[in-house]
């Protein structure tokens, strides 16, 4: 529930809250739009400090404080009088974002159930998976009956009552949280190690090409389809398959991932979002199927996120392990649409796609070249105890 509020009150918000806010107030759409990517590029640099942060006192407070910090960003939004307002407004709901998303919530996991978070972040990104389902309706109901800034009052007052209470209930006070005096030079030594190091690399620009592909294909999704020459109406019929399939690839994750080792996870999100986008490129006859084939490799991405870090590298140093990942996916992630938006401007949706394919082409080369290294190396633990990576 606190994931769902949190999702819908700032990354998704902007889907449904732009076009009444340029509508009421004529301010520019590129800057709007512009406004989400910049709390997405502050959530990003803060999200080292946040990793180390959960690493050195645990993620309960943390956490418990993105609703308050989010709900601050809506009261904000309301009452900004100028662009220049919106736009800071949207400064406090990325610093929200960084300490309330899946990033922090993953290294509080690791911390409270060390190896076996796995089936903890499975079953959340399953729940979740519905946030766009239920606060979308929501908020378009709340915005016609109301206005829009009165519905980020609303929202806002859910945020402050339910967010907090919610942590505060779910998670022991006291977790056994790295110090930071130890915390540190174990990252930097285990990055010092040429085959870990390169790992960590490897995921990482993984990682970074995924969001950037989950990025663009949220943003444009129904432009490039309708540039194949489907209507409106049948694009949004298509873009629906979305949801559903994110949420059925991670139900089949609950009973079958536990059994193996996340990278083989990553490497099948990786097929599907490659075979998925393939599929729409082609030709538009296949594009419901290849939605629903990128839509389970998307859901599978969100939980490899936070299960490959903790397999790959041990729970120890998982939450800064998580923080310099986050940096840099959310750095990209905020200058996607704009890049994006360049591309398909100057060459159209269907070289757009075909950029976008190619990425995920070189992503499925990257998994393949983490496996490789994964087999290489012993698998970390707090023991220290050599252990043989999985086949």
């Amino acid at each position: 529930m606190a994931q769902i509020m949190v999702w819908g009150g700032s990354f998704f918000l902007m889907a449904m809250l732009a076009g009444p806010v340029v509508k009421d107030t004529g301010w520019s759409q590129q800057w709007v739009y512009g406004s989400l990517s910049l709390g997405i590029l502050i959530s990003g640099l803060l999200a080292p400090m946040v990793g180390r942060g959960v690493a050195r006192a645990g993620g309960r407070l943390i956490l418990a404080s993105s609703g308050l910090i989010i709900a601050l960003g809506l009261v904000l939004l309301a009452s900004a009088p100028n662009l220049p307002c919106f736009v800071l407004a949207w400064v406090v709901i990325g610093v929200g974002m960084a300490v309330g998303l899946y990033d922090p919530l993953f290294a509080a996991l690791g911390q409270l159930y060390g190896e076996n978070a796995r089936s903890a972040i499975t079953r959340i990104t399953l729940i979740s998976g519905f946030c766009t389902t239920i606060v979308w309706p929501l908020i378009a109901i709340l915005i016609e009956r109301f206005g829009w800034r009165e519905t980020c009052l609303v929202y806002s007052t859910g945020l402050a009552l339910l967010v907090l209470p919610i942590y505060l209930c779910v998670f022991p006070k006291h977790v056994c949280a790295t110090q930071t005096t130890t915390a540190h030079p174990r990252i930097e030594q285990a990055l010092s190690n040429v085959a870990l190091e390169r790992m960590f690399k490897l995921m990482t620009a993984g990682f970074i090409l995924a969001s950037v592909i989950m990025t663009a294909i949220s943003v444009q999704l129904i432009a490039v389809l309708q540039a194949q020459g489907i209507s409106l109406a049948a694009a949004l019929g298509i873009a629906a398959l979305l949801g559903p399939s994110q949420v059925g690839a991670r139900a089949i994750d609950i009973f079958i991932g536990r059994q193996t080792h996340p990278i083989w996870s990553a490497l099948a999100s990786s097929v599907l979002v490659a075979l998925g986008l393939g599929c729409v490129i082609i030709s538009p006859t296949m594009a419901a199927l290849g939605i629903v084939l990128y839509g389970a490799g998307s859901g599978i991405r969100s939980i490899v996120r936070g299960t490959l870090p903790l397999a790959l590298f041990g729970t120890r140093i998982y939450p800064i392990i998580l923080g310099r990942i986050a940096r840099l996916t959310l750095i990209a992630q905020a200058l996607t649409p704009l890049a994006g938006g360049y591309l398909q401007e100057r060459y159209g949706a269907t070289v757009t796609m075909m950029v976008l394919g190619g990425l995920a082409l070189i992503n499925v080369v990257l998994v393949l070249m983490l496996l490789i290294e994964v087999r290489k190396v012993p698998k970390p633990n707090e023991t220290s105890a050599a252990k043989t990576a999985p086949d």
